[in-house]
């Protein structure tokens, strides 16, 4: 059902002020006729004075007044308010993807290196996310924005592209801070918010768990994929400028390993609803983990609302009262044009 409502009504006081304005027209209009019938008889003052008669000036005086009731209600600014049934479809989903760039991702026991692969993987589920806002995080000692939540998947692609260890400036694992990072960017964000988190390596005591509680708090579910041995692996980089492998030792000679916390990445997923997913030393299927995991923990259902519907129609109101203030303005010109006309004559 549609009703007219007034956004300003507090407004009204203006029409005391109309009416003391045409209240006062119409003093003038008998005031200046009973002086000039003081001095003048009616015969003479049709030949002395060009003035408009009675009629014209109640004319006058009601297009005035018309004009200004429709410009008060204007400045009211009426509406008609309407509800309507609203089919409201899937909500576009905020996901951002956290890769971690530390240099072990440079280990070949995948091809070409599990960070190559991760890369090839997350390219390939874009298509996927076709509807959805989509942002890259670069991880490893420290969090870096590569790409923020954007529907231009081909920025996103050029960010994954230029993804690599010398995108963070500080080498190590640092869950904590990415979940921290990666919570503060979704929490400013309507819809379903999700954080694809994809690391290799065991956090540096950084508190992720009281990271994910707060990514919980905010909304975003985090979907962890742990890549690589919890048991711990050596890693073998290929130099690319000899085209051999190999082994990785840290600055007092040792070989470094590469162990994944299983449990933890468990736990901070848990901890947001998400999911774990144990992906290993193999191949990295994304768009597996993408269909499964992802896609039901972001997508809504369909819903119909009701919602309020405001027409605006000051403007209808402002030009009518045009219209009525020009029928004013082309009376005031008929008798301007005659008393010039008797002007002339005399």
């Amino acid at each position: 059902m549609d009703w007219i409502q007034f956004q300003h009504s507090e407004r009204a006081w203006l029409f005391f002020v109309l009416l003391a304005l045409v209240l006062w027209m119409i003093w003038r209009i008998a005031v200046r006729s009973d002086k000039l019938g003081a001095f003048v008889s009616k015969a003479m003052q049709v030949r002395l004075v060009t003035r408009p008669t009675l009629g014209v000036q109640v004319l006058q005086v009601v297009c005035l007044a018309v004009s200004g009731i429709l410009f008060i209600f204007a400045l009211m600014q009426p509406q008609v308010v309407r509800q309507e049934r609203v089919v409201l479809g899937k909500d576009s989903a905020n996901i951002y993807v956290a890769l971690d760039v530390s240099k072990s991702m440079l280990a070949t026991d995948v091809a070409p290196d599990r960070l190559g692969r991760a890369k090839s993987e997350i390219r390939d589920m874009l298509p996927a996310f076709s509807s959805h806002r989509v942002g890259l995080l670069a991880f490893a000692g420290r969090t870096t924005v590569l790409s923020p939540l954007t529907m231009d998947h081909g920025f996103f692609r050029l960010a994954l592209d230029s993804a690599s260890p010398w995108s963070v400036t500080l080498g190590g694992t640092n869950l904590g801070e990415v979940i921290r990072k990666a919570t503060k960017l979704l929490g400013e964000q309507e819809g379903p918010k999700a954080l694809i988190l994809i690391t290799d390596g065991e956090d540096q005591d950084t508190y992720p768990l009281e990271a994910a509680e707060a990514a919980r708090q905010a909304g975003v579910v985090i979907v962890a994929v742990g890549f690589g041995s919890e048991a711990g692996t050596t890693i073998d980089v290929l130099d690319k400028k000899t085209g051999v492998k190999k082994r990785v030792v840290d600055s007092e000679g040792r070989e470094v390993v590469s162990r994944l916390d299983g449990d933890l990445l468990r736990q901070i997923a848990l901890k947001t609803n998400g999911v774990y997913v144990p992906a290993g030393t193999g191949v990295l299927d994304l768009e597996s983990v993408l269909q499964k995991h992802i896609l039901p923990l972001v997508e809504s259902s369909t819903q119909v609302k009701s919602r309020e519907v405001r027409v605006e129609l000051f403007q209808w109101f402002v030009g009518l009262g045009m219209l009525f203030f020009m029928g004013f303005m082309l009376l005031d010109a008929r008798t301007n044009r005659k008393r010039q006309s008797k002007e002339k004559i005399a």
